[in-house]
Formats: C-alpha cells, sequence, structure tokens
C-alpha cells in the first residue's frame, strides 16, 4: 500500500457489536395489558353517547361514529387480501379485531379495499407479534378483519371519520394511542 493512500478498511478486526436483548412481555403482563384494553372497550360500547339537542331539525350525519360497533360487522379472514380480485376495490373503514377476545386492535381506512393491505403495512408486523406471543403462552387468539362500507367516498371525511374510530375505541395498534397502551408489538 502506498503511504500517502487512505485506508478504508483497518488492518485490525473490529469486534462484533453486541446484539440488543429483546424483551418479551410476560404472560402476566399481556393479559393485563388485553384486560385494561377490554375493560375500555366494553365500557365504550355501554355508554349511550350524549345526545346534544338542537333548535333545528338537522338531518343525521351520514357516517356518526357513535354508530358503527366494529365487534357487530362480519369477520373476515386476515388473508383476505392474497384473494383474487378484479378491482382495487371500494372505500372503507376496516378493523383488525381480536375476536377471541373481544378486542378491537386497529382501525384503518382505505379507498382500495382489495389493495390496502398487500405489500407492506406495519400493522401486519403488529399482528405477528401478537400471534406468536400468545402462541408462545398457549393462549387463544382469533385475529380477523371486519369492513364497515358506507363510508365517505372523499378522502378527508373518511380519515376523520377514521381518527374519530380511532380516539373512540383507543385501538392499541393505531400510533394515536402507542402513549396510552405502550407499543409491546412494534
Amino acid at each position: 500500500m502506498e503511504p500517502n493512500q487512505l485506508n478504508l478498511f483497518p488492518s485490525v478486526t473490529p469486534t462484533p457489536a453486541r446484539r440488543a436483548e429483546v424483551l418479551v412481555m410476560s404472560q402476566e403482563a399481556l393479559l393485563k395489558w388485553k384486560a385494561q384494553i377490554l375493560d375500555y372497550q366494553q365500557r365504550v360500547r355501554e355508554t349511550k353517547p350524549v345526545q346534544q339537542a338542537t333548535l333545528f331539525d338537522l338531518t343525521p350525519k351520514h357516517c356518526d361514529p357513535d354508530q358503527i360497533d366494529p365487534l357487530l360487522l362480519r369477520l373476515v379472514p386476515m388473508s383476505f387480501y392474497r384473494m383474487p380480485a378484479n378491482s382495487p376495490g371500494d372505500a372503507c373503514l376496516y378493523f383488525i379485531i381480536d375476536s377471541a377476545a373481544g378486542l378491537i386492535l386497529y382501525v384503518g381506512e382505505t379507498c382500495r379495499s382489495n389493495k390496502r393491505w398487500q405489500g407492506i403495512h406495519a400493522c401486519k408486523d403488529y399482528i405477528a407479534s401478537y400471534q406468536d406471543l400468545h402462541y408462545r403462552y398457549g393462549l387463544q387468539t382469533a385475529v380477523n378483519a371486519a369492513f364497515w362500507w358506507d363510508a365517505p367516498v372523499d378522502r378527508r371525511a373518511r380519515q376523520e371519520l377514521e381518527l374519530n374510530l380511532i380516539l373512540k375505541w383507543r385501538s392499541p395498534f393505531n400510533k394515536e394511542n402507542w402513549e396510552r397502551w405502550g407499543q409491546p408489538f412494534g
């Protein structure tokens, strides 16, 4: 090697960096985490929304978040996005639900129901980690999707409805609720 040439590769072999220890939620912590979310969501389901009195007859809102109960929607398997489709799909709201526990895990919106979950979606990783932890402890889980098809076609209106439902149900896989529930699966 010439004396004036810089060496990009040191002759001394560096020691490999140590991997960070992966922390795994205990079975007790998982059950407590789920119980807190279930308790909150059950109270939301049982509490009737406050009805505001009006002086005028107003037409009811097309998409009232208080009229949407994801746990009453028809469930489809999480493999729904792998099924062949002849169109990109329709505008909708979708919910990821652990029907074994009665938990609403995620709320999302899309204008392309047949395409949204193809490819990368961070929620897929959360679901996989959530299910893996349940399998580790021998706990039952049944993660499914449910769709609400009466969503606004207008993107802003659909996203506003989605946000209202995320805040209403405090779905733990939505980033808006990570501060409240933590982010144990992401």
